[in-house]
């Protein structure tokens, strides 16, 4: 070996010696630093490389866990319930939103109910000081003291069951069906002209019987305006006898100005009625001195279904009246088993019908004639040519 390669292999020596010195030291100064870091709590070198070495491990831990082959149920066992848990909320949710609006609706219904019959109670008692008892001879019942008891006593009972007067209709025994009651029940209807109520309340029970005590009589039960000497004068509402009402403007106790008259057949069958044939029967126009004097219209109810076969009824007539009586130009229609409806004219003189023809050889006259077609007649008998009108309020 020569001088320089041994130089070369002093110096590649020298160079390995110097890096294994440097790494000795590097290694030292390491190891002091850590102990120094373990003699005074270095934070910095711990926490440092205790996190690294924590999260490898739990990322091992959690990866292993998942490829676990049971854990695939588990996690969807685990959606199931959330999935379920969240419906049963929903549900929950759901019926107390309902069971809140009921409540809201079940009170809003009984604060309704409550001022309705709070208006009711008020009503009656401030309309009941003005139900009076009018009639064309001496009436008992007309005393004051006695219809302020009677007024007492209906609305004790209301305070006590008012159900009854709502609900059973059928227990027309009930002490607050009095005659102030029924007059300001039946009140309101017939200012409205409302046909339908004034039809079912005329045919219950306590109304009846509120007529039946006035037969045979001239009197009736008045609920209405009044004058100073309490005879009825202005708009009011009388009962009478047979089912008979009137509504309408009066003057010192006597019909007078417009109104409307009507007798209801309940459970009759006589000639009044055309052995049941008629329901009912009305006039509503001009009155004077208690029956209908001029321009009016009368209008019976008919049962089509009791008209036999080709059978015609008369149904409307329409034109002047004279103390009840037909007087002047005359239109009528008549309604057959079918429905059909024909027009008639005729003209009359305080109740007598001029004649279309004369058939006195068999007892008849034409008192009527077919609008659209003048050959066609409606006879009656001769003898009934008299009075013709509307002769239940002629008395």
């Amino acid at each position: 070996m020569n001088l320089l390669e041994r130089n070369s292999g002093l110096e590649e020596q020298d160079w390995r010696d110097d890096i294994r010195d440097g790494q000795e030291e590097l290694e030292s100064d390491t190891s002091s630093e850590q102990g120094l870091g373990e003699e005074y709590g270095s934070a910095d070198s711990g926490q440092e490389e205790e996190p690294e070495q924590e999260t490898d491990g739990r990322e091992h831990g959690v990866s292993a866990l998942l490829q676990k082959p049971y854990m695939t149920a588990v996690l969807l066992g685990v959606i199931v319930l959330l999935l379920f848990c969240i419906i049963v909320m929903l549900f929950l949710m759901n019926s107390q939103s309902e069971t809140s609006q009921k409540d809201s609706v079940a009170e809003l219904n009984q604060s309704i109910t409550e001022y309705a019959q709070e208006q009711k109670q008020q009503d009656m008692t401030d309309t009941a000081s003005d139900a009076v008892v009018a009639t064309f001879s001496g009436d008992e019942e007309a005393s004051g003291e006695e219809d302020t008891e009677d007024v007492e006593e209906e609305i004790l009972a209301e305070d006590d069951d008012k159900t009854a007067i709502v609900v059973d209709v059928e227990d027309e025994s009930d002490v607050s069906y009095t005659k102030e009651y029924i007059l300001n029940e039946a009140l309101p209807y017939f200012a409205d002209n409302n046909q339908d109520a004034i039809w079912d309340l005329v045919h219950l029970k306590r109304y009846v019987k509120l007529s039946e005590e006035l037969e045979d009589t001239d009197s009736y039960y008045y609920q209405g305006e009044v004058d100073s000497e309490g005879n009825p004068d202005g708009e009011g509402l009388a009962i009478y006898e047979q089912n008979s009402y009137y509504y309408g403007e009066w003057s010192h106790g006597v019909r007078s100005g417009q109104g409307a008259w009507y007798r209801f057949y309940i459970n009759q069958k006589n000639k009044q009625n055309a052995m049941g044939k008629y329901m009912a029967h009305s006039y509503s126009g001009t009155w004077e001195d208690n029956l209908p004097n001029g321009q009016g219209a009368e209008h019976y109810e008919v049962d089509i279904s009791k008209l036999p076969a080709h059978d015609r009824i008369l149904q409307n007539v329409v034109g002047n009246f004279t103390d009840g009586l037909y007087d002047g130009e005359m239109y009528a229609n008549t309604v057959d088993y079918t429905g059909n409806v024909e027009e008639w004219n005729g003209v009359a003189v305080k109740g007598v019908f001029n004649l279309w023809r004369d058939m006195s050889a068999i007892g008849e006259c034409s008192v009527w004639q077919k609008k659209d077609d003048s050959s066609v007649c409606m006879d009656i008998d001769k003898s009934e040519n008299k009075n013709q009108g509307i002769r239940e309020l002629l008395k």
